[in-house]
């Protein structure tokens, strides 16, 4: 696979959490870091996801925004 992407992290699946519409992925990225996404089920379905897989979580934003209290 190639992937225009600049920030793929490859990580080991921590978590798969399936919803009525969306699933949350847990992928941790480096020892303590773990990095979540919502994904559609049907997507996560067709990826066949399981805690313990090596996957990627790829990062692909034009904007990042900061907030502070």
């Amino acid at each position: 696979m190639k992937i225009s992407a600049r920030n793929a992290m490859l990580g080991t699946v921590k978590s798969v959490v399936p919803g009525m519409v969306t699933t949350e992925v847990v992928i941790e990225v480096a020892p303590g870091l773990e990095v979540a996404s919502v994904i559609t089920k049907s997507s996560a379905d067709s990826l066949g996801l399981k805690v313990g897989d090596s996957a990627y979580a790829v990062v692909k934003a034009s904007d990042v925004m900061v907030a502070v209290d």
